[in-house]
């Protein structure tokens, strides 16, 4: 799975192994009448604009236009100087989203676009808007400089306990309209700076009762706190580039371990490696690299995967953990939400993990995610059988 995000864009949005770069696949039957008026006026207030910020849109056409159209008035009402919105569809450019600015980009490479963007203080990314776009890579270019901020408003990332991509349906939707509005930001935000300042100075130990057994340490590495604070100021400490791209809905930590701390061994679900099935895969780690591959079924489609990726592929890459207990896994009919933001969910990923400030390079990213994990730093258990305790 790759992942190549950055910039404070506007996107609201067991091992699974999925991508963001996926387009919004939310169904066209039955789609609800969501609140674009809350909606709206959330993403504004977790910006925190100031006056004088300019600020661009970046959407798919034809299913978040009301979405849009109010976005812009309320940008204006603040005192920001609004862009326009650029079509991630460059044959569908509604002529309502047009403005100078936006006219301007037409037929731009993506080099001569990141230099138009920056000017940009805050980006807002909906639904539909994925890195595979120019603008929106463009816009991430400026992330990597250390200028601006986005927002990613995925409305996606939805998955079957099994751990395969599955439609945002409905209910879902439903669901992420809820926990965007009536998230405890500030609950949230607590929650998260306590998790980092406890795994700054003690081990982290992973297990699942499949056989996960993996340790690492932090050290001075950047964490990332998806506590959806989209202001400038949350900004400031940036070091790295998911520190200037906030997601909503906010849940998860982000952090690329020491490579040369982490050893031990990750015992996967059954899932698809290189396009076959794979089953009882374990990998063992030393320092952060893949010593040994061992599975039931399917370990030469691991090993010719990870060979395709190169060093990236036998690299540990980052702990995520979800913290979010309104994305928490239903116990009625259960599904992953959101990318894993949950409470109680822990991902283990392998691949490059530059964007977060780690060592590891590559076009490579797997993203795994554990329902069932144990997580403990130091002494103190933060989550039991995929149940977070804190």
């Amino acid at each position: 799975m790759l992942n190549r995000n950055i910039c404070l864009t506007v996107c609201v949005l067991l091992s699974v192994v999925t991508s963001c770069q996926k387009k919004d696949n939310t169904t066209n039957s039955e789609q609800p009448q969501l609140e674009w008026k809350a909606i709206a006026d959330k993403l504004i207030r977790q910006s925190n604009l100031q006056s004088g910020e300019h600020v661009l849109l970046a959407a798919a056409p034809g299913r978040f236009d009301s979405l849009v159209s109010i976005l812009e008035n309320k940008i204006s009402r603040e005192g920001a100087v609004f862009l326009g919105t650029i079509s991630v569809d460059s044959a569908n450019q509604p002529e309502a989203w047009e403005t100078d600015f936006v006219r301007d980009t037409r037929g731009k490479s993506r080099s001569d676009l990141a230099d138009m963007f920056a000017e940009i203080d805050l980006g807002i990314m909906l639904p539909g808007a994925t890195p595979d776009d120019v603008a929106y890579a463009a816009l991430q270019d400026v992330l990597k400089m250390g200028r601006a901020r986005t927002i990613h408003f995925h409305w996606s990332g939805a998955y079957d306990m099994s751990g395969q991509p599955i439609e945002v349906e409905a209910q879902m939707e439903k669901l992420y309209q809820s926990v965007l509005l009536e998230t405890k930001y500030d609950t949230l935000a607590a929650l998260q700076r306590r998790f980092e300042k406890a795994i700054r100075t003690s081990d982290v130990l992973v297990t699942t009762p499949a056989g996960t057994n993996i340790t690492f340490k932090i050290g001075d590495r950047q964490v990332t706190k998806q506590d959806g604070d989209a202001s400038l100021a949350h900004t400031q400490d940036a070091k790295n580039l998911i520190d200037r791209e906030v997601e909503l809905p906010a849940g998860a930590i982000r952090v690329a371990p020491l490579e040369e701390t982490v050893n031990g061994t990750i015992a996967f679900p059954d899932g698809m490696w290189n396009g076959q099935k794979v089953e009882g895969l374990v990998l063992a780690f030393k320092k952060g690299k893949v010593t040994s591959i061992t599975a039931k079924t399917g370990q030469d489609a691991v090993k010719a995967e990870l060979d395709a990726a190169g060093d990236a592929g036998y690299s540990f890459r980052e702990l995520a953990v979800g913290f979010n207990p309104l994305l928490a896994i239903p116990k009625e009919k259960p599904w992953i939400p959101y990318y894993g933001y949950g409470a109680g969910i822990v991902r283990l990923s392998l691949g490059d993990n530059s964007e977060l400030g780690g060592k590891v390079k590559g076009d490579y990213v797997r993203w795994n995610f554990f329902v069932d994990a144990t997580l403990t730093v130091g002494n103190d258990i933060w989550i039991r059988d995929g149940v977070l305790l804190q």
